[in-house]
């Protein structure tokens, strides 16, 4: 299945050419896109995300042929921006699923996003089924079109396809009529459509989707730097059983400071103890009782993300 947008240096597979007639390999043109312009706050003048949740779409995710690495990024995302992710999802390749999953989800929070089946052929369905679901209809997007144009010109198939190949292509830009549609990359073609200003619709696509998603941080009211939350991890080399009453009791503590405490096991003997909470220097308070307590060690931020 064509689960996604592909890149702008190629949508579909080309011709393949003889093997006595190789085809050119012209250079890809630097394009450089215009950005839009920031929109008003969807939400409302005065607010901001709270809460998001993901809607993963794609019948090769449930059936283990494609790894869903945008969940994961997705929830990256949230957390550095002080969204508290409370939901993900995933589904088939199904309209009356999709039709459900996307209502109820937008109706429950802040930030919705979709990713997958919204490229050229019969089993990208995303864009239509969230047009059904919203009760608008389809139409083409002659900005998105001219942009998917000139990023592939110099592509030698383009000239090659039949009508049929190119209406396929052109289903890329076939949009909900009233979705917001956000140019947010200068070096992409693919936008990101945001229907009733909370649900915005990605490629599959891994690489495409984190670097709309990245570029997408201007055009959505995140939370205050100060309302972001801090988390410091802390291994212990001792195992859960051993920690636990430990860390029963300083969640009893910490709760009341809304700062949340969790244990993850290593396959090796020990185990990361995360400590949560928007008061940073509270949170390294206890970060350091835990090192004392647990004969641990602070993670650095390298160690974490490693």
């Amino acid at each position: 299945m064509s689960s996604s947008v592909p890149p702008p240096s190629a949508e579909m597979e080309a011709p393949q050419p003889a093997k006595d007639k190789p085809l050119p390999n012209p250079t890809a043109p630097v394009v450089d896109f215009p950005i839009s312009s920031i929109p008003k706050n969807p939400l409302g003048e005065g607010r901001f995300i709270k809460t998001a949740a993901a809607l993963i779409i794609g019948d090769e995710i449930l059936n283990g042929n494609t790894l869903d690495r945008n969940s994961n990024y997705f929830a990256r995302f949230c957390f550095e921006n002080g969204i508290e992710l409370q939901r993900i999802e995933v589904i088939a390749d199904d309209e009356l699923e999709i039709i459900e999953a996307s209502r109820r989800l937008v109706q429950k929070y802040d930030f919705v996003i979709t990713s997958g089946g919204i490229g050229p052929t019969h089993d990208d369905i995303t864009y239509a089924s969230l047009a059904k679901s919203f009760g608008q209809d389809l139409k083409y997007h002659d900005e998105t079109i001219a942009r998917m144009e000139e990023a592939s010109r110099h592509r030698t198939w383009m000239s090659q396809q039949s009508e049929e190949q190119r209406t396929a292509r052109k289903r890329m830009a076939l949009f909900p009529e009233a979705g917001e549609v956000l140019f947010v990359a200068s070096d992409i073609w693919v936008p990101v459509v945001r229907l009733e200003g909370k649900l915005c619709i990605f490629p599959g696509i891994p690489s495409l989707f984190q670097k709309l998603l990245d570029n997408l941080k201007p055009f959505l009211p995140l939370p205050a730097e100060d309302a972001r939350p801090f988390r410091l991890q802390v291994f212990t080399p001792l195992p859960e059983s051993s920690i636990a009453p430990f860390l029963t009791a300083l969640q009893k503590r910490a709760k009341p400071e809304n700062i949340r405490i969790g244990s993850y096991p290593l396959l090796q003997p020990g185990a990361h103890v995360a400590l949560i909470g928007l008061n940073r220097e509270r949170v390294k308070e206890l970060g350091l009782e835990v090192e004392k307590e647990l004969q641990g060690r602070i993670l650095s931020a390298e160690e974490t993300e490693a």
